[in-house]
């Protein structure tokens, strides 16, 4: 069964730092694009940042450009976001995404999230 497990959600004040981590199993992870959502209560969910197979290439939402880095380690098939001076509106459950896309299939898998909440 595949498995992608976040961790690393918490209560931190604005202006903090979290590092959240998703592991995956059974998949070939280096194949698959790498991505974080987030929802918060009453929103839809939003893609906050992705990184292609070999970490070549990254993209964040606007609202996080500049605060929040994408990464990921293949050798241990984990993937990272680091949330740098963190605010309010920063509060929601955080996703982790893991996709694979070819001309003749797709896969997408989902981790069950991790709260982050942003509050003095």
């Amino acid at each position: 069964q595949v498995r992608l497990v976040e961790s690393g959600g918490g209560l931190v004040q604005p202006g903090g730092s979290l590092r959240l981590s998703c592991v995956a199993s059974k998949i070939t992870f280096s194949t698959y694009d790498m991505k974080w959502f987030r929802q918060a209560p009453g929103k839809e969910r939003e893609l906050v940042a992705a990184v292609t197979t070999s970490g070549g290439r990254t993209n964040y939402a606007d609202s996080v450009k500049g605060r929040f880095t994408i990464s990921r380690d293949n050798a241990k098939n984990t993937v990272f976001l680091q949330m740098n001076s963190l605010k309010p509106e920063d509060t929601a459950v955080y996703y982790c995404n893991a996709y694979y896309d070819s001309p003749t299939i797709w896969r997408e898998y989902w981790g069950q999230g991790t709260q982050v909440t942003v509050s003095s």
